[in-house]
């Protein structure tokens, strides 16, 4: 019997606290002010200026390098002056165009959130700015890592290796050595 009241008045208590937190604030208070509610103001600037915002992670973890860092590391890469003009000018392509889908991408949110502001949104217009939205952002994505598989390309494996061990992604002693490390163009 005080086993079953000591329980009860433990799911009670959950229960009055749980009332109680919802009872809070909501996590997205002050973001009605935002002039995109879906997007940060630090996601506007990345989609602004062509940044990654971490869309080429299963490539930049499995041993493709990203042309951006790939530029930061270029010493200690020991690129070639070849390698170094490719990779500028890869990373300036890349961010251009990342910068035109990036603030494509602005326009719609922007859009969307407007369909809701102004009551206009039915389901064909949701319908219709979620799958124009989403085909931007794989488009997006799709651009990221596509310069990843430029840049794998560019390197030998063992500019590759090092890059990985420099990012911190393998150790000086396992780098490479787990078969991750593919290049057309062999040890140079």
């Amino acid at each position: 019997m005080i086993r079953v009241t000591a329980m009860a008045l433990g799911l009670g208590m959950l229960v009055i606290a749980g009332a109680a937190g919802a009872a809070g604030p909501s996590p997205y208070a002050g973001w009605q002010g935002r002039t995109v509610k879906a997007l940060s103001a630090d996601q506007i600037d990345h989609l602004m200026n062509g940044r990654g915002m971490e869309l080429a992670l299963p490539a930049e973890l499995n041993g493709y390098p990203g042309p951006r860092h790939v530029l930061d590391l270029a010493d200690e890469l020991d690129l070639t002056p070849d390698q170094l003009a490719q990779t500028q000018r890869l990373f300036e392509d890349m961010r251009r165009e990342a910068i035109k889908l990036g603030e494509r991408i602005i326009e719609s949110e922007a859009a969307l959130d407007e369909l809701f502001t102004s009551g206009a949104a039915s389901e064909a217009s949701l319908r219709d700015a979620t799958k124009a939205l989403g085909l931007l952002n794989g488009r997006l994505r799709a651009h990221h890592l596509s310069y990843h598989l430029a840049m794998r390309e560019l390197l030998n494996p063992h500019q590759i290796r090092q890059y990985q061990r420099l990012r911190g992604y393998a150790s000086s002693s396992t780098s490479g050595e787990h078969g991750h490390v593919h290049s057309s163009h062999g040890d140079r």
